[in-house]
């Protein structure tokens, strides 16, 4: 079979096979939902709802994962940490936490979130106050420019930009911890006070800011001022905070474990960081990686890295270092990363579903059938680093230890690619039993171009489980 004459009917003999070998395995679940797996059920949870993290997992999934496989104590592990919603559960109930991060935006939010936990002094709270009730940016002579990615420029009304700048310049006459929670408030309604809203892979852009190109102009609403929003911001934080600043944070309806546990984040990409961590370490790793759907983090993410000081060449090299899930991403030489990888390497090759998907991929470049060229090197990218990322999990996990990831599902040019099987597959060659797929009862919808040309095909969204035995 040479690539060029692939089909789709190619893909389904392996899929099958991997589909009998699992399917004792693979259950619906109706406890979990997609708001559960998603952002979504953190929009009314005291301190997870600050910052809207679309792309992160929902507090009450950790707590469901921790409760359910009963892990009470010990140590946890999130390599894609993203905001820190498993960090921080793992930390509520006394529960040591380490997640890697590779984006600046998730950093800054572990950071604001991590100080606000360990409990805010009496004059830190007042000066919080002092900003909401006061809103000395108005009166401020001194202003500090926003950094301007390409992406970025113009994606604000001119008064919200000067009002931001003001801001920025007032906020260096505080001391760091208010400086460190003022920054992270004014993230937090960056988006809101902006021409632009995430959506998927991109930016859309509001007819009003004058970028639109042709097809339905987006109107995204009423964009609030910049001084209600920030307040209103500030509000919600300090709402959510005890009422005795010298006191434990209070989060939802208990007070916060007496002994929480220690959060650590390390700067950086998990294949760079995890292959440096002692082996046998952790009681348990709770996750959720990129998927393989072509979201650019460095672009949903613009002006929040650019309000960080993130600089063009800098975006290009945060897009590179990240989990291959962008058609931008070029190749990793893996091998050159960590020799030890070679087995995990040799299992991506050997598995026929993804080597099928990709011949099928490729042929379609070479058919000029694709939106997008990159996208057979983005799924190759994507499965061979997994696999690295899986046999790091595995060594790094105590005996007896749990997996938890949350992933999706896809599909290219009319071919669904089964993630949960090909992982699945990927995760018991460093020694992980595969216990559990745990599948949302809806499944994931398709992309309106892959159901114009290909149909409507329900994808599984699934809760992975896996154990080191």
């Amino acid at each position: 079979m040479t690539r060029s004459a692939a089909t789709v009917s190619d893909i389904a003999r392996p899929e099958q096979q991997l589909e009998r070998r699992f399917h004792n395995r693979i259950f619906p679940e109706p406890a979990l939902s997609r708001a559960l797996v998603s952002f979504q059920a953190n929009k009314s949870k005291p301190a997870y709802r600050w910052y809207k993290y679309k792309e992160g997992f929902s507090a009450s999934l950790v707590e469901y994962l921790l409760n359910r496989w009963q892990i009470i104590a010990g140590r946890l592990l999130d390599p894609f940490a993203g905001s820190g919603t498993a960090l921080f559960v793992a930390s509520d109930v006394g529960i040591d936490a380490d997640g890697i991060e590779l984006l600046p935006v998730g950093r800054q939010i572990v950071q604001a979130r991590e100080l606000a936990e360990r409990g805010l002094d009496d004059e830190t709270i007042a000066r919080l106050r002092k900003w909401r009730e006061t809103c000395p940016w108005k009166s401020a002579r001194e202003r500090v420019e926003m950094v301007e990615l390409r992406i970025t420029r113009g994606a604000y009304p001119a008064e919200t930009k000067a009002a931001i700048e003001r801001y920025l310049g007032a906020i260096q006459s505080e001391q760091p911890a208010v400086q460190t929670l003022l920054r992270f408030a004014l993230l937090c309604v960056l988006e809101a006070v902006s021409y632009t809203r995430k959506d998927g892979q991109y930016l859309r852009w509001d007819y009003r800011a004058g970028r639109a190109h042709g097809g339905k102009a987006f109107d995204k609403g009423a964009i609030p001022d910049f001084d209600t929003a920030i307040t209103g911001k500030l509000n919600e934080i300090l709402q959510d905070l005890s009422d005795d600043p010298g006191q434990l944070t209070v989060f939802g309806n208990r007070p916060a474990c007496e002994h929480r546990g220690r959060v650590h984040l390390i700067e950086g990409s998990c294949l760079d960081a995890m292959p440096r961590m002692p082996s046998g370490t952790y009681d348990a790793i709770i996750t959720s990686p990129p998927y393989c759907n072509r979201y650019d983090y460095t672009r949903t993410y613009a002006l929040e890295l650019a309000l960080l000081g993130i600089g063009e060449r800098e975006i290009v090299d945060l897009r590179q270092r990240m989990l291959s899930c962008t058609v931008e991403n070029r190749a990793k030489d893996l091998l050159a990363m960590n020799p030890a990888w070679r087995e995990a390497i040799a299992v991506a090759n050997d598995n026929t579903l993804l080597q099928a998907i990709l011949a099928y991929l490729e042929g379609r470049r070479e058919a000029g059938d694709l939106n997008n060229n990159g996208i057979p090197r983005m799924v190759r990218g994507y499965f061979y680093e997994m696999a690295c990322v899986l046999t790091e999990a595995a060594r790094v996990l105590k005996r007896g230890a749990p997996l938890f990831m949350v992933n999706d599902n896809v599909r290219y040019a009319g071919a669904s690619i089964a993630v949960d099987l090909i992982l699945s597959a990927f995760a018991e060659q460093p020694g992980l039993d595969v216990e559990a797929i745990l599948v949302l009862p809806d499944g994931k919808g398709n992309s309106s171009q892959q159901m114009g040309e290909h149909g409507r095909q329900p994808l599984r969204k699934c809760v992975y489980v896996w154990r080191k035995p």
